[in-house]
């Protein structure tokens, strides 16, 4: 069996007050984390549990304070300059808001080419034009929209466009942070559905973050649950939502029924 991609040791990181809206400190301790190839791996939670600081973290968003993070064998602490570089086409993350993760004053065909173009050259601008076209296609948007604005997009479109330009560098890790959290339900299902698709046919490595105990469900393999910064409860994610072992699982469950 081939080692894991993902492996996070025993990481904490402490954030002052003074850096958090939320007025208080916040400490995240002892967490670990390992994905393997080809797996969809929850990180299930409420909001303020320290969800999206371990997505930051795995993406190298954010820094950690102690323990160790190890990327396909190697710990990235001692990465050298060309190494972290070629990280950021390795790992790539999908954020909650689709308003604020693109850029409005660049059209929707740059947006996702920018990424080509810099870790993919060898494409040249012809390939990269193909390309873009192509995960428009498959992202369920017109192949010939990439001359136009994010403002011209509905909110579940620009989502997919963040998709597209997510998977645009090949990644071997997607992160996906709450996705589908400020979407209007119905265009949250849709958006899943794409989700469920990319999965099956691209057999995808993907980190899931999330409060939705039902979308964590349908589509993960192992789920971890956390509670005020810690890992409270692991396991396969039939297992740990059907039958949990910790209180503060069940009381999330019991909220959804």
């Amino acid at each position: 069996m081939s080692a894991p991609l993902v492996m996070l040791q025993d990481v904490a990181k402490s954030f002052g007050r003074r850096l958090l809206v939320q007025n208080r400190s916040f400490t995240l301790s002892g967490i670990n984390i390992t994905v393997n190839r080809g797996e969809v791996v929850g990180i299930l939670g409420e909001s303020g549990s320290g969800k999206s600081t371990v997505a930051n973290i795995i993406t190298r968003l954010t820094s950690y304070d102690a323990g160790s993070y190890v990327y396909d064998g190697r710990d990235v602490s001692g990465y050298l300059k060309s190494e972290s570089f070629g990280f950021k086409s390795k790992v790539q993350i999908v954020f909650q808001d689709p308003y604020g993760s693109l850029n409005p004053r660049v059209t929707v065909a740059d947006s996702i080419g920018e990424g080509i173009k810099l870790h993919q050259p060898q494409l040249g601008k012809t390939g990269r034009e193909a390309r873009v076209r192509q995960l428009l296609d498959e992202v369920g948007l017109p192949p010939d929209c990439g001359d136009r604005y994010p403002r011209e997009f509905s909110g579940g479109q620009r989502q997919r466009i963040a998709i597209a330009r997510a998977l645009a560098v090949e990644p071997e890790l997607l992160v996906c942070d709450e996705p589908l959290s400020s979407l209007d339900v119905s265009i949250q299902a849709q958006v899943l559905e794409l989700f469920v698709k990319l999965i099956r046919e691209r057999h995808l490595t993907i980190v899931f973050i999330s409060h939705d105990v039902n979308v964590v469900r349908l589509i993960c393999d192992r789920v971890y649950v956390m509670h005020e910064g810690r890992i409270v409860e692991e396991g396969r994610a039939h297992d740990v939502l059907t039958h949990p072992q910790n209180e503060y699982t069940e009381r999330l469950l019991a909220a959804v029924y």
